[in-house]
């Protein structure tokens, strides 16, 4: 059980975002929201081709997101348990602010202010901090062809942007977590000790735990 209602964790490509969403989510007995992003036809074509296909493809995961977000959180469980989601809308906005040309971007925000406005906020957004090589062991180990050519700099880019999009965010509860050498995909006591970390109150703004 978790004393927060609505949980997104998020992070760098690679970071371990889903595989924590499953096991506090399991651990918990909460609803769980993940990302469909494999059903993007536009994100392999991305990192073949990242400035001809950059557009079509955050224009869809915008969509995509908010129509699983929307449906997903104002159905019937919304306040009867914690649910638990693998990235929040935000996301569109970071990777939107590092992949499009400015006058793709100043089209694309106005699209997701409409959409963002409508939706309700995290209780608590846990950033996963991890460095960038080892985000690229976990990419290539996990063996997703088309990601397969992601370079450190586009990770280190992606990190950056997260990091000084978070610092604008207002009225909300931020925890940047360095989980270190924990496994919580394999250990249950690493996987409580992050439970027990993200299951405290935290002030408004960013804090950040290293474990």
């Amino acid at each position: 059980m978790s004393i927060h209602r609505f949980i997104a964790i998020e992070g760098n490509i690679g970071a371990g975002k889903t595989t924590l969403a499953r096991r506090l989510s399991e651990l918990w007995s909460t609803q769980l929201i993940l990302e469909q992003f494999e059903d993007n036809p536009f994100l392999p074509l991305f990192y073949e081709d990242p400035r001809r296909h950059a557009f079509p493809l955050e224009m869809y995961f915008l969509a995509e997101r908010y129509r699983q977000l929307s449906e997903e959180m104002n159905g019937p469980d919304l306040f009867g348990s914690t649910v638990v989601s693998d990235y929040y809308l935000e996301k569109s906005l970071i990777f939107a602010r590092n992949n499009l040309d400015e006058n793709e971007f100043s089209l694309f925000r106005r699209l997701y202010d409409i959409m963002f406005k409508t939706l309700p906020k995290p209780d608590l957004i846990v950033f996963l901090i991890v460095p960038t090589s080892k985000l690229k062991s976990h990419i290539e180990k996990r063996g997703r062809i088309y990601e397969q050519c992601i370079k450190e700099e586009y990770l280190q880019g992606i990190q950056q942007v997260y990091l000084e999009h978070l610092a604008t965010l207002q009225g909300l509860r931020i925890l940047l977590l360095d989980y270190g050498e924990l496994d919580f995909a394999t250990k249950k006591e690493d996987l409580f000790r992050i439970s027990e970390t993200i299951n405290q109150e935290y002030p408004v703004g960013i804090t950040r735990i290293s474990l």
